[in-house]
């Protein structure tokens, strides 16, 4: 079978996507949600099933930076599609030079953030530098804000909302359109008014005349608003909803308050974890500034600056001393971390000679487990080893995510074999509990271990209690789990964890 020359350049054309979009490591799905398509749309073009469009070759070359390539087998595949005739429709076009995104085509090219508490009050400050890269004047601009006075607990921050609704009144919203160093006053418009939440439109016009942004230029805007502390939580959250090219976020907070401060930071494609970059803190006479940036963050990312203040005089009702997770399991009498013992190997037992022995770590072992229960959701599953309660002999007892299954007890256990297969999952440790770190595990272990007559088995163990158990033994081999992180990898605060609650996903 025969194909024609413009079916031929059709195939060329998805090959050519198909190979950089391997080559970028993105699924169809990924591709498709940063060109803003429906990711069955990529599918059809890839399958030959949709011949290409202008529109979709122009995102396809400026997202997957092609070098012209993807540009090229359009413009071939363009140019069979008119040699039929129809001159009249088809017209030169440059490359490219950047993703025109759909609607109005607007581009931040840098945003800066800012967000200062000064006397239980919190002000914003946002300053945008817009394109106009699409071919429509634009005449408003979209604003959000939210507040979310406890977001660790849902319920209480809604009845909260609910009682105190937050109002256009305290925000005091300003906003100016800066040119040439002046400042041009920016009428706004409510676009929804919820008690919780707001969305506003910034007009490019104000009583004395109109000053849309048109197509190729260029303007910054800046709006500012007040938040009271008894509405806002201690939270910063700025959203992707537009191409950004360049996006900050600076947290000016009293030093006399001893702010600590972290971030966490989620896409489409990556589930929440820390911020890839560290936030930067320096001193600045009585307040503490805390800077943080990054490139060219990828569509509908999400970062959230989070902090808590360590020395909030005369007390808060709302923010009790708390007492450090890692001083509950201290409570219980586990060991925690800086222990000699828990960087020591373990002694195996001599069994069946140390039967009686074994069966007495094992019991302590699982009453700890029984206790542990009352204290936090485990919903992963939970092990412990001997020194952990200051035991140095092999043992460990693991119980798995499914509350009605036996646990599972290690005497004298080693890994005998284990998957190529790994992947990384947070982990947290009851002698290090105030914090979780990414640590990557093999998929599959095979265990030999003991019975309490001396008889040895092998037992294989995947996903989460692979995990599990290969996190005890290296309890039992004088390892943590900070000692399997790759370098570099920070640790998350339990404060900034959000998966509490939740088991591992495979």
């Amino acid at each position: 079978m025969t194909t024609s020359p413009l079916d031929r350049a059709a195939d060329s054309f998805a090959a050519e996507l198909a190979r950089h979009r391997t080559g970028r490591g993105l699924s169809k799905k990924q591709l498709a949600t940063l060109m803003g398509f429906d990711p069955s749309y990529v599918s059809h073009v890839e399958g030959r099933r949709h011949r290409p469009t202008e529109d979709f070759a122009r995102r396809a070359e400026a997202v997957l930076d092609a070098s012209g390539a993807i540009w090229q087998r359009y413009r071939e595949y363009d140019e069979l599609r008119h040699a039929r005739g129809d001159k009249a429709h088809h017209r030169e076009s440059p490359i490219p030079g950047q993703w025109l995104p759909p609607g109005t085509g607007l581009i931040v090219e840098r945003e800066q953030a800012t967000l200062t508490y000064l006397d239980e009050v919190y002000r914003c400050v946002i300053r945008r530098g817009l394109y106009n890269a699409g071919t429509e004047p634009v005449t408003r601009y979209l604003v959000r804000v939210a507040v979310d006075r406890y977001p660790a607990d849902p319920g209480r921050s809604n009845r909260h909302h609910r009682e105190h609704p937050l109002t256009f009144a305290e925000l005091r919203l300003r906003a100016h359109r800066l040119d040439a160093g002046e400042r041009e006053v920016m009428h706004w418009r409510a676009k929804h008014d919820r008690d919780a939440f707001k969305e506003i439109w910034l007009l490019f016009e104000n009583a004395d005349r109109r000053f849309p942004l048109y197509p190729g230029d260029r303007a910054t805007i800046e709006y500012a608003y007040h938040v009271g502390a008894d509405k806002w939580g201690p939270w910063f959250q700025r959203a992707v909803r537009v191409p950004t090219r360049h996006l900050a976020v600076r947290l000016d907070l009293p030093a006399a308050l001893d702010p600590q401060v972290w971030g966490a930071e989620t896409s489409l494609s990556a589930e929440e974890g820390p911020l890839r970059t560290p936030v930067a803190r320096r001193e600045a006479g009585d307040r503490v500034v805390f800077d943080w940036a990054t490139d060219d963050p990828p569509l509908n990312a999400r970062y959230r600056m989070q902090w808590r203040f360590r020395a909030r005089p005369d007390g808060d009702p709302d923010e009790p001393d708390r007492v450090r997770p890692s001083d509950r399991m201290r409570g219980l009498g586990i060991v925690q971390r800086g222990a000699d013992l828990l960087r020591q190997p373990t002694q195996p037992f001599d069994l069946p000679r140390e039967e009686q022995v074994a069966r007495n770590v094992v019991d302590r072992l699982a009453g700890t487990l029984l206790r542990l229960d009352e204290l936090h959701p485990f919903s992963k599953g939970v092990g412990i080893a001997a020194p952990q309660l200051g035991i140095g002999r092999a043992a460990a007892v693991v119980r798995p995510p499914d509350r009605g299954a036996e646990p599972v007890v290690l005497l004298n256990p080693r890994v005998v074999d284990a998957s190529p297969d790994v992947d990384e999952q947070y982990e947290g440790c009851l002698s290090f509990f105030d914090h979780r770190g990414l640590v990557p595990r093999p998929l599959r272990i095979d265990v030999e271990h003991a019975h309490v007559d001396g008889g040895r088995i092998i037992t294989s163990f995947e996903y989460g209690m692979a995990r599990l158990v290969a996190h005890e033994i290296d309890h039992l081999e004088g390892r943590l789990y900070v000692d399997r992180m790759a370098p570099g990898v920070p640790l998350v605060p339990v404060e900034e964890y959000r998966y509490s609650g939740q088991p591992w996903r495979y």
